[in-house]
Parts: structure tokens; C-alpha cells; sequence
């Protein structure tokens, strides 16, 4: 590869105790655990960056070490193979990645990966609450499990402009002066590319499209159920008159948009008086959380629906 990603102004680790580097991963780029050969004395390198909400890592074992872990849960990990070669075991299958291809791994992936001794790979941790994020911004339906990328290997020169982007984001890293503003615009523009650039269960069909269905805006509200989504401002959303959308409500809701959110709302707080796990103190505080101000009209509404007052429902879950 003809990019530097990271260069020795991160070093953090240089020829040290492999355990020492794994310790270091752990603590910043994910719970893992390593395996050594007893033979021998292993030296590894470690260069790290956090940019935004992103970590940039560099790193080498020396050795031909076993790298496993359970799922990452609430992160991804882009990793890209700089040097030597890297065995991946998953979903039964194997694959040994050479130079210039790329490993992701989904948050509900479990890791085994077995480095090559002269194995180096740069890996790009991200959460996944950046790429809710940029689905909201860019106004993509995001999916209800979360974003999963269907392909997980990729070769670097077949995703353009990819390699480039990276090498920008870890020169800005490594800026004397970081800008924070700076560093989350960044943030988003790379994992918008990878949204872009690979196969993931995102649908790109935005709210204001052409092909935009009664689907799409369903979903859109049920991911902002929190904020002020009235009827007009829907409309302005979904680039449409407001008689259509009261038509296309009509049609596949058989209630205007004002009700089918006030209905989706008191769905959602239902659910959360109801589940012994769900965090709520009272119900004035997830009434008001879904912006239900007039409390005696709200508690009527709720009855309506389902039967009881909603102090009635949090007393049975306990």
C-alpha cells in the first residue's frame, strides 16, 4: 500500500511485551484475548489515534499470534491488512487476507483471526451509534437489528476513493492543532463512503424520494418518535402537499398522520411501562419524554387505547 496510515508521531508502543500491546487494545479498541507461541521473544508495535468518536489503530505482534473474542456488541471494525497475511475463521468458513484487502467485522460477529509473524494491519474502530447517525443525516432507512455489512472482505483498490479518505483522516489525526469540528466532519464523510462503497441492509432510499413509501415514512417516525414530527413538518420531509400525505395515510393507516403518531407514541410508552428492564422512574417522565404535556388528556388517551390508566400498567410489571 502507497498510503501512510499513521506514522511513528503515534507510536505508543515500540519492540514491547505483546501482552503489554493487548492490554493497551482492550482498553481502546476491544476486548479480545491473545494467544503466543512459548517459544521465543515476540516484539510488537502499537500506533493509536482517537479522531471523534473513531479510533485509529496500527499495530504488529511480532509473532504469529491467535487473536479471539466474543461479539464487539456496540462497534465495527474496519481492518485493513498492511504486511504479511492473516487467517479469519467465521460462519464456517476461512479466508487468508493478503495485502490490500479489507476485514469487517460486524458488531454481532464473534473474532478469530490468526496473524502471520510479520503481520501488520491498520483497524479503524467505529460505533455504531455513528453510523445511526449518518443514516439519520443523510435521511437513509435505517434498520431495526442495526446496520450489518453483508461482505466482509473487500480489496482496497475496487472501493475508490477509500484508501485516500483514510490516509486524510489519519494525517488530520496527527494535526499539531486537532480541530473537533473538523475531526467529526470527517467521522461522517468516512462512514457515509462505507455505507456508499459496500454491501450493508441499509436502504438509501431517503424520506423525500420519488419512490419514498408509506414504509419508509412509517419507519422514519418510529426513529423519531421523541421529537416534534407534526403533520406539516412530516409533509416538508417527505417533499410532498399535505393532502397527499393525509391520502397516503388514509389509504394504509386508516387514520390521519397527527393520530397515527399520538398511536405509535403511546405503543412505544406502553412498551416501556411494561418491561420490568425498561429504566422509567414514573409515568410523568416517559409521558413528557414523548412530548405528552397536558398529562390528564395524555392518561385518557392511553386508557382508549389500552384499556387501563398507565399507572396501572407499571404497578403490574413489578
Amino acid at each position: 500500500m502507497q498510503a501512510q496510515l499513521l506514522s511513528q508521531r503515534s507510536a505508543v508502543f515500540d519492540h514491547a511485551d505483546p501482552y503489554a500491546v493487548s492490554g493497551y487494545v482492550n482498553q481502546h479498541v476491544g476486548n479480545h484475548c491473545i494467544v503466543m507461541p512459548r517459544a521465543g521473544r515476540p516484539l510488537a508495535s502499537l500506533n493509536h489515534r482517537k479522531f471523534a468518536s473513531l479510533d485509529l489503530c496500527r499495530i504488529s505482534y511480532g509473532a504469529a499470534v491467535r487473536v479471539t473474542s466474543g461479539a464487539l456488541e456496540n462497534v465495527y471494525h474496519l481492518q485493513v491488512l498492511l504486511r504479511g497475511n492473516c487467517l479469519w475463521r467465521g460462519h464456517g468458513q476461512e479466508h487468508y487476507f493478503a495485502p490490500g484487502e479489507l476485514l469487517l467485522i460486524n458488531p454481532d460477529d464473534p473474532v478469530d483471526l490468526t496473524y502471520s509473524d510479520d503481520c501488520e494491519k491498520f483497524i479503524l474502530k467505529v460505533p455504531t451509534s455513528l453510523l445511526e447517525s449518518v443514516c439519520n443525516e443523510q435521511r437513509w432507512r435505517y434498520p431495526g437489528q442495526g446496520v450489518r455489512f453483508l461482505e466482509n472482505r473487500y480489496q482496497l483498490n475496487a472501493l475508490e476513493g477509500f484508501v485516500g479518505l483514510l490516509a486524510m483522516i489519519c494525517q488530520e489525526a496527527e494535526a499539531r492543532d486537532p480541530m473537533p469540528k473538523v475531526q467529526e466532519h470527517y467521522a461522517q464523510i468516512i462512514v457515509s463512503k462505507m455505507l456508499s462503497l459496500m454491501q450493508t441492509n441499509v436502504s438509501r432510499i431517503s424520506l423525500g424520494s420519488q419512490t419514498a413509501t408509506f414504509e419508509v415514512i412509517a419507519d422514519y417516525i418510529a426513529r423519531h418518535l421523541k421529537q416534534d414530527i407534526g403533520s406539516e413538518e412530516l409533509a416538508r420531509q417527505a417533499q410532498m402537499s399535505l393532502r397527499s400525505l393525509y391520502s397516503l395515510f388514509e389509504r394504509n393507516a386508516g387514520t390521519t398522520p397527527k393520530n397515527y403518531i399520538r398511536q405509535k407514541r403511546l405503543e412505544r410508552i406502553n412498551a416501556c411501562l411494561s418491561d420490568p428492564t425498561c429504566n422509567v422512574r414514573n409515568v410523568t417522565e416517559v409521558a413528557m419524554d414523548y412530548g405528552f404535556v397536558h398529562l390528564g388528556r395524555f392518561a385518557e388517551s392511553y386508557r382508549k387505547q389500552f384499556g387501563e390508566l398507565p399507572s396501572n400498567t407499571i404497578k403490574r410489571r413489578s
